[in-house]
């Protein structure tokens, strides 16, 4: 298993060290690298056109990318990983911040990397964001979790099914416009998820 802690420019808590593993390798996206300080590790990459933060001076390796490209800083990161061969990526400082349109970009990237089949977590410290994608079974463990919800992202989601949670369903059908899978609960140690078409937003929450 390859694992990758990609860093996004949202300022993390320290204790989201956490989701760094022993080997991750470490991708700091932009102003990614205050949050890879904030965290006290040392990135192994650092990505960016750096338009929203000085070009750091490092030791490590940096890409910098033109200020005019299709690519945000963070997909481009992600097509990195993924070309490299990474099939366990971790996203910190990604969701929430001052502009919403990242968050929805931000998304949109770990979808691109769930339909490549990496296993992808988007996290803050309230929240982690996880993927159900067709033929694929999600299993997620209720741990400190209050809450856990399901959004269609990309349409229709077709063929859900939920087990461990207050509300089941089988065979059921969630579409973009009625929320009916938000703030579900564990009702046991773990949750298992299937769809048979679409992509889902799987988001696990903390109690307020």
């Amino acid at each position: 298993m390859k694992h990758a802690l990609l860093l996004s420019a949202v300022p993390v808590d320290p204790a989201m060290k956490r989701y760094c593993r022993p080997g991750s390798f470490v991708v700091a996206c932009d102003a990614g690298y205050r949050n890879a300080e904030r965290l006290g590790i040392h990135p192994d990459l650092i990505v960016g056109d750096f338009d929203s933060a000085p070009q750091p001076k490092t030791d490590g390796d940096t890409i910098v990318l033109p200020h005019v490209k299709d690519d945000t800083d963070t997909h481009y990161a992600a097509k990195w990983l993924l070309q490299n061969g990474y099939t366990h990526i971790t996203m910190l400082g990604v969701l929430g911040g001052a502009r919403l349109e990242h968050t929805i970009s931000n998304l949109s990237t770990g979808l691109f990397l769930a339909e490549h089949g990496v296993e992808v977590v988007l996290a803050d410290a309230a929240s982690e964001i996880h993927y159900l994608t067709p033929g694929s079974e999600l299993t997620l463990p209720r741990g400190d979790w209050q809450y856990l919800s399901v959004f269609p992202w990309d349409g229709k989601l077709t063929g859900v099914d939920i087990e461990g949670a207050y509300y089941p369903l089988q065979n059921a059908e969630l579409v973009p416009d009625f929320p009916i899978g938000v703030s579900n609960e564990f009702v046991e140690p773990t949750a298992t998820l299937r769809c048979k078409a679409g992509h889902g937003l799987v988001v696990l929450t903390r109690a307020d």
